[in-house]
């Protein structure tokens, strides 16, 4: 950037970004955490056992933590074939031969109940939806993942590789834009060990060998698959490390690693945020909307320029853990049984654990995975109350939940500004949602602040007052922040006392912040 010391410059790598996209593909797949990341690793030790030069490993070491992502977006084909887990019925026979691709599909298509002639019914209705949406299926998870791939930061010679994403040695695939050496060679690396990935978590190692056996020249390249049954033991041996995969997949990266430096950090975190909102259409562009509007409510609130550049980029990742629970829940237009409950109210816990691992996400992710608690306790998923919560989680969970509601939902039509403002003020009074939050929030959004009772029946100004006791500052302090006078002061902290109950000052932090009145922002300097 222009004006920018080099010293100044932030910088990240790109595997930083792209790791935590893999570990959520693992939960929207229904693999075992941290399987992308095996495969990863099993990739990047295959490609160093039959000597591929540097740049071919590291357009495989992408690509292969990659894979999957454009399978985790709604699509036309998701409600007919993906009624049971697709890691138990589609995944196994993706790349068999065309009578396992066969019963893969068939086998997604029933649902979970019904008698067999109900069931036989139900498959033979869905079969030409199937068949008619396949192609736009297989070419949308191509271009969502060239497409991230490039928002994330990759240069064109990898992203560019996803459009043969689905392609097969033999050349029998529904698209058939390559066979043969036609297919990249990356891909053709990146395809093969990551379906052995998943048939040894499936069935085991000896599962893999036979498989590896049974797809060469068809969907496997079989040269490749000639070198992988040579040095299948050191491939697989690669994934009985002492340390977190994360680490060793982080440790693998092909050198010379990929940057990501001051504006691209945050495009690679909006495709996150991205990432995360094509699981169902009414989420489209919930992310990146949030992240706008959270922005401004913080330049409200006063905060300073740091804590609004932290809280801009958790608005971005703030829901990438909802990609662990099915579309099917989030377009369900009746209420939610108690299982499908369960799993919307664990997509916050999923947010925290794909971003754990990174130093550099730690601030952000400490502040994401509160984003729908409540300072009464009543939120979810730690259920934790106000003095836990700090002024950056409050923000944010006011202008999720805002943004939230001036959206459409499928059980739902979208709220005018308006309404949604009235409503969070509601929420606020009765001590869900932090009153100062909701004002900023509802400011930021360009409506008028509805009425809000505070606690104990403070006036705004005294409210005002007790938050910045709550921060440490004195009288005369209290009363250059707000521009009255030392003596007003002191009346509005008398007052206050007398309504909350307390006699001193540190009785009165403890009820401002059990009760969300601590001051945000930047304050004055003590004398």
């Amino acid at each position: 950037m222009c004006g920018v010391s080099p010293q100044d410059r932030e910088s990240l790598r790109a595997a930083e970004v792209i790791a935590p996209v893999c570990l959520a593909t693992d939960l929207g797949m229904g693999f075992p955490l941290e399987h992308g990341l095996h495969a990863t690793l099993m990739a990047t030790r295959f490609c160093d056992l039959i000597d591929v030069d540097q740049d071919t490993k590291r357009r495989v070491y992408y690509a292969s933590m990659l894979m999957y992502t454009g399978c985790t977006s709604e699509s036309p084909m998701g409600k007919p074939i993906l009624s049971w887990p697709r890691t138990e019925t589609l995944v196994p026979y993706l790349f068999g031969d065309t009578l396992q691709r066969a019963r893969g599909i068939l086998r997604t298509i029933p649902p979970h109940d019904g008698s067999f002639v109900s069931r036989a019914v139900e498959t033979a209705r869905r079969v030409p939806r199937v068949i008619t949406n396949v192609r736009e299926q297989q070419t949308a998870i191509c271009e969502v993942a060239e497409m991230l791939s490039a928002r994330l930061g990759l240069p064109d010679d990898i992203h560019g590789l996803f459009a043969f994403l689905t392609e097969r040695w033999d050349g029998k695939s529904v698209l058939r834009r390559a066979r043969g050496d036609e297919i990249p060679l990356e891909v053709r690396i990146v395809v093969m060990i990551r379906d052995l990935a998943f048939q040894r978590h499936w069935r085991g190692e000896d599962h893999a060998i036979e498989c590896t056996h049974a797809r060469s020249g068809q969907a496997y390249d079989p040269t490749l698959a000639d070198a992988f049954l040579t040095h299948a033991g050191e491939v697989f041996a690669v994934l009985e490390h002492e340390e977190s995969s994360w680490a060793a997949v982080l440790h693998s990266e092909p050198k010379p690693w990929l940057i990501l430096e001051d504006e691209a950090i945050d495009r690679a975190l909006a495709a996150m945020g991205d990432f995360a909102d094509l699981v169902s259409p009414s989420l489209s562009g919930h992310s990146r909307s949030l992240a706008g509007l959270v922005t401004e409510a913080a330049r409200v609130a006063g905060m300073s320029h740091p804590e609004t550049a932290e809280l801009r980029r958790a608005a971005f990742v703030h829901d990438v853990g909802r990609v662990a629970v099915p579309s099917t829940i989030w377009e369900k237009p009746k209420p939610l049984s108690r299982d499908e409950q369960e799993q919307v109210r664990l997509h916050p816990y999923h947010t925290d654990r794909v971003l754990t691992g990174s130093p550099f996400f730690d601030p952000i992710r400490l502040i994401a995975r509160d984003h729908h608690e409540n300072l009464d306790g009543s939120g979810y998923h730690r259920g934790i109350e106000a003095p836990a919560l700090g002024a950056q989680a409050r923000l944010l969970a006011a202008a999720d939940r805002f943004q939230a509601l001036t959206e459409p939902r499928a059980y739902r039509e979208a709220l005018a500004g308006h309404e949604a403002a009235r409503l969070l003020a509601r929420v606020a009074e009765e001590g869900a949602l932090d009153p100062a939050a909701v004002t900023a929030v509802v400011e930021a959004a360009g409506h008028a602040v509805p009425p809000m009772g505070r606690p104990a029946g403070l006036t705004a100004r005294e409210a005002q007052v007790v938050g910045l006791l709550a921060r440490g500052l004195q009288t005369k302090q209290v009363a250059t922040a707000l521009g009255i006078s030392p003596k007003t002061a002191d009346t509005h902290i008398q007052s206050a006392y007398r309504k909350m109950g307390v006699s001193a000052r540190s009785g009165a932090t403890l009820y401002a912040m059990g009760n969300g009145l601590v001051a945000s922002g930047e304050l004055p300097m003590a004398d």
